[in-house]
């Protein structure tokens, strides 16, 4: 079986093949970050122009790398939600062209389950599990069964984790965006610098918003004084309240509903305090902890494949996206969390 995935939710372009649910043959990306970072964060119209731009030159790598045709292709897997309205308007109407122009099925896969499904590339994840699933625009903990029903557990109220990781990296003037930066300074400075109160919610959700605030507020006032200080320390107070906050939940979680192995999903995944600090206190409660290589974390069709595998696996013919009377897949685009 050959699955062919399509990935455009944000500013990636990205297009792989996977064979038979295990072997990746190709697995293309064209990151937009330099574009963007002249903005600080991505623009939608500008990340949907370059997508248009760049998806048909991606194809014709991906499946030349792959050393096979389109006319090989069995399914196509492609990202419908959630993401940017335009990004995705252009991922969606390539893979519906493509379907049509081959007589391919589609299946419609959604992106956060792709993240978590990043997972299943390289690791034989034991079911069920906890994933922390830990992203630009989201953050959530997910309970998934041995059917593979994800239950949602919890998740932010406020602002995602990777959205506070650009926002402070942005006030302190380091660039976009912040997140690899942030994870890099932390080992230069004083996570006990500033001391940050942690948000009150209930048990399973989180909130970023007052950490942010009490960071940018230190800088607003520091500079109001003329004080000077040491943008290490600050990152790396930032970072260590953060993943304290994010390993403790992940740990409780498991716990709670009794189950040994936990999983992180979405870009946030490839923080190396993240990865160690969970690795090391899930290894001590007897819980096993695992995470995608770095490539597999952030946006890529790598995870997309694997996703609609697992889709059509679980839930057969049923899971593809109908046709209307002209043989065109009927696949709306939602906006959706």
């Amino acid at each position: 079986m050959i699955i062919l995935g399509i990935e455009t939710s944000c500013d990636e372009t990205a297009i792989a093949i996977l064979k038979d649910g295990k072997e990746i043959l190709s697995n293309k990306i064209s990151s937009q970050i330099e574009i963007h970072k002249e903005y600080g964060g991505v623009v939608p119209e500008i990340a949907s122009r370059h997508h248009i731009k760049n998806i048909a030159a991606i194809l014709e790598e991906a499946l030349e790398e792959a050393k096979i045709t389109m006319n090989e292709v069995d399914y196509i897997a492609v990202t419908y939600a959630p993401g940017l309205i335009g990004a995705l308007l252009v991922g969606v109407s390539f893979a519906k062209g493509l379907s049509y122009g081959y007589n391919i099925p589609i299946i419609p896969v959604h992106h956060i389950r792709a993240h978590i499904y990043a997972n299943f590339i390289e690791h034989e994840v034991k079911l069920p599990c906890i994933a922390l699933v830990v992203s630009g625009g989201h953050t959530n903990i997910i309970h998934m069964d041995k059917e593979h029903n994800f239950i949602n557990m919890g998740g932010t109220i406020d602002d995602a984790v990777g959205e506070s990781y650009d926002k402070i990296a942005r006030v302190l003037g380091i660039g976009y965006p912040g997140g690899p930066v942030i994870d890099k300074m932390y080992y230069n400075g004083d996570k006990e610098f500033l001391k940050i109160t942690e948000p009150k919610v209930s048990e399973y959700d989180f909130s970023f918003s007052g950490i942010k605030t009490s960071v940018i507020n230190f800088v607003n006032k520091s500079k109001m004084k003329n004080e000077i200080f040491k943008h290490e320390d600050l990152a790396a107070s930032f970072q260590g309240k953060v993943v304290d906050i994010l390993v403790k939940k992940a740990l409780k979680a498991a716990k709670d509903k009794n189950v040994k192995n936990i999983i992180i999903a979405g870009g946030v995944a490839a923080n190396s305090l993240l990865r160690s600090e969970l690795k090391e206190k899930g290894n001590m409660v007897g819980m096993e902890v695992s995470f995608p290589s770095l490539k597999y974390c952030t946006d890529n069709a790598a995870m997309i494949c694997i996703a609609g595998y697992f889709k059509l696996k679980n839930q057969g013919d049923k899971c593809l996206a109908p046709l209307n009377l002209n043989g065109i897949a009927t696949l709306d685009i939602m906006l959706d969390k």
